[in-house]
């Protein structure tokens, strides 16, 4: 039992703990080993899997604030009718994409209409870096300089044989938060993907991006 009347016993217990802490202000590492009292070590560790798990991010000066995960909800309502427009505007399948972990998640899908389309469900779950949104997502976007220029990466059968497919970034504080995404079938595809839906889906992750800005969940 610390000072504070925080039982820190267990680490789920201790994740709350760090979790109030750094809601109620922004925390180093330190700070929070000093106000919980627990060793810097146990603290170091805990904040970098949690960290891994979207649940803190890291701020300005290594300070430590609730992480993207809790805004999840948020992100989903305001991004659902942008991703409608997009599977209309493009006629092919719509996505938004978060890291968890070492994988990604699809936050929202939008099926194309098309019979033969290209379909996951939200909740899927794939390793980062195969497929564009995943390239974005790795941090493989940000280390390549055409792909910052153009604002999106494309993708051809890398890793659906048949499928195609484009992403661009959606940014917090400068920061990659998610990906949109569209994908279709290669054959109804003449030129590159790029061509087709790359302004599309820049246009859509700047959308959500202005949203975001305007949620203080956020």
């Amino acid at each position: 039992m610390t000072a504070n009347n925080t039982d820190t016993t267990g680490v789920l217990a201790r994740a709350a703990a760090i979790l109030d802490a750094v809601e109620a202000s922004p925390q180093t590492t330190s700070d929070l080993a000093n106000r919980l009292g627990l060793s810097a070590s146990t603290v170091y560790r805990l904040v970098g899997d949690m960290a891994k798990h979207s649940m803190l991010r890291r701020g300005d000066g290594g300070l430590l604030h609730p992480g993207d995960r809790f805004g999840t909800s948020s992100l989903v309502d305001l991004s659902v009718p942008i991703l409608r427009r997009v599977r209309e505007d493009t006629g092919e399948s719509a996505q938004l994409w978060v890291v968890r972990g070492s994988n990604r998640l699809c936050l929202v899908s939008e099926d194309s209409r098309q019979e033969l389309r290209a379909s996951l469900p939200a909740g899927a779950l794939l390793p980062l870096g195969a497929g564009s949104a995943g390239h974005v997502l790795a941090g493989d976007f940000d280390a390549d300089e055409e792909s910052r220029e153009r604002g999106w990466w494309e993708s051809r059968s890398e890793r659906t044989p048949g499928l195609t497919s484009v992403s661009a970034p959606v940014r917090r504080d400068g920061r990659i938060v998610a990906a949109v995404c569209v994908a279709g079938p290669i054959e109804r595809v003449p030129t590159t993907a790029g061509f087709l839906w790359g302004q599309a889906v820049c246009d859509a992750a700047s959308e959500i991006e202005q949203s975001l800005a305007v949620r203080p969940e956020w």
